[in-house]
C-alpha cells in the first residue's frame, strides 16, 4: 500500500537533517559499541530525536530470541549480556548531556531472568553517573516471570513501559512467542507492585484492526492501571515485516487521542509518527511523573 503524500514528504525531509547534535549523538553510540532501537528498529524519526541530542539505548545486543513480524530487529541467537554495557550507557548518556533517558532491550528468552539484571544495573549506573536523571525503561514480558519483573522495579525507574503493541485478536499473528494477557498481567502486576511508578504502553495501528477492537484495548489498559498511552501508525520496516492494512488519517489519531483521555489515562500521544519513546520526557512530564527544573540539575517525583 502506498504511503500517503504528506507522510512520504514528512520522512523525506527528516532523512535530509544532518545537523551537528545528531553527529554528537551518533560518536557517543558508537564510542561506547552501543545498540538504540532507533537504528535497529528503522525508526522514522530517528533523524529528528539524533538532532535533538536524544536516543533509546538498546541493551543485551542486538540480537533477539523472537521474530515479531511487525519488527525490523535482526532475530537470532544472541551473545552473552556483556557486564560492562550499563556502565557504557551511562557514559554515553552523560557525554550526550541527557536528562531523561529511555533504556529498551531485544527479548532474551534465552536468559534465566529474562535480561531483567541487566535492565536494574542500567538504572543504577545511569543513576550513578548522571545525579538527577530521569529514567524510562522499555521492557519485554520477562516470560511473565514476577522475580524478574520485581527485579526491575526495585530499580526504582521513573517510568515502566511495557508494549501491547495490537489487539487481542491480531496478537498471535503479529507477536512471537508473545501473548495479550500477558502483556496486561506485565503492566497490571507493575502498577501492583510499585503504585508510585507511573505505567505506559502503545499501540500500532493500520495492521487490520477494527475501531472496536481499538478501544477494548484502551478499556484493558487503563482497568490494568495504565497511566500513559502513545498510538501511532504501522509502517511496514521492509518486505519481510507484515503489509500495512490501512493508513490512519490525522483526524482520526485526534479521535483515538480524546478516546484515551476520556477513559482516563494521564496522558495520551498519538499521531503518524508516534512511537513509543518519542517524546518520551515530554509525555512523562505532562502526565505529572516527572517534573523537572528550569536548571535541569534536579528531578522531583510528584
Amino acid at each position: 500500500m502506498r504511503k500517503p503524500a504528506w507522510l512520504r514528504s514528512h520522512l523525506a525531509r527528516e532523512a535530509l537533517q544532518t545537523e551537528v547534535a545528531f553527529r554528537k549523538v551518533k560518536t557517543a553510540l558508537r564510542t561506547g559499541a552501543l545498540h538504540t532501537v532507533c537504528e535497529e528498529a528503522r525508526c522514522p524519526n530517528l533523524h529528528s530525536c539524533w538532532n535533538a541530542g536524544t536516543a533509546t539505548f538498546m541493551i543485551l545486543g542486538d540480537r533477539c530470541t523472537r521474530s515479531c513480524r511487525f519488527c525490523a530487529v535482526t532475530p537470532g541467537r544472541p551473545l552473552a549480556p556483556d557486564p560492562e554495557e550499563p556502565e557504557r550507557v551511562a557514559e554515553a548518556a552523560r557525554a550526550m548531556g541527557l536528562r531523561y533517558v529511555v533504556v529498551t532491550s531485544v527479548a532474551r528468552d534465552d536468559l534465566p531472568d529474562g535480561g531483567a539484571g541487566q535492565f536494574a544495573a542500567t538504572i543504577r549506573a545511569l543513576r550513578s553517573k548522571i545525579p538527577g536523571v530521569g529514567v524510562e525503561v522499555l521492557t519485554p514480558d520477562f516470560g511473565g516471570d514476577p522475580a524478574a519483573l520485581r527485579m526491575v522495579l526495585e530499580a526504582r525507574p521513573d517510568v515502566f513501559n511495557h508494549n501491547v503493541e495490537t489487539v487481542r485478536r491480531l496478537t498471535p499473528s503479529v507477536r512471537a512467542k508473545a501473548t495479550y494477557e500477558r502483556s496486561l498481567w506485565v503492566l497490571r502486576e507493575a502498577k501492583r507492585l510499585r503504585p508510585e511508578i507511573p505505567t505506559k504502553s502503545s499501540l500500532m495501528v493500520g495492521l487490520g484492526e477494527s475501531w472496536e477492537e481499538l478501544i477494548e484495548t484502551m478499556d484493558d489498559l487503563r482497568a490494568s492501571g495504565v497511566d500513559i498511552l502513545t498510538i501511532g501508525q504501522y509502517l511496514r520496516p521492509s518486505r519481510r515485516q507484515l503489509p500495512v492494512a490501512r493508513y490512519y488519517a490525522p483526524e482520526e489519531f485526534e479521535r483515538l487521542r480524546e478516546e484515551g483521555l476520556r477513559r482516563g489515562f494521564a496522558h495520551v500521544e498519538a499521531g503518524p509518527l508516534v512511537r513509543s519513546s518519542y517524546h518520551a520526557r515530554e509525555q512523562a512530564t505532562a502526565a505529572g511523573a516527572v517534573r523537572f527544573l528550569e536548571s535541569g540539575t534536579e528531578r522531583l517525583e510528584v
